[in-house]
């Protein structure tokens, strides 16, 4: 959990300083650094069920021909 923590913080950093940069604005940069991982992290979600339905299937597959797969 720690290690989670610590990437929330970097990643909050770097998205308040990415827009700062850009813009010059504080409260611009702030919204950023909230709104941009929230966003993200929704996105992420929906990646995450992707790749479960593609391993699903994968497994399937290899099941029905006999083929076996070292998990990635």
């Amino acid at each position: 959990m720690i290690k989670t923590a610590s990437f929330a913080v970097v990643h909050f950093t770097v998205a308040f300083a990415v827009v700062y940069a850009l813009t010059g604005s504080l409260v611009i940069g702030g919204l950023a650094a909230l709104i941009e991982p929230m966003i993200n992290t929704v996105a992420y979600h929906f990646h995450e069920k992707v790749w479960d339905r593609i391993r699903a299937r994968r497994a399937a597959r290899d099941q029905a021909t006999g083929v076996a797969r070292v998990p990635v």
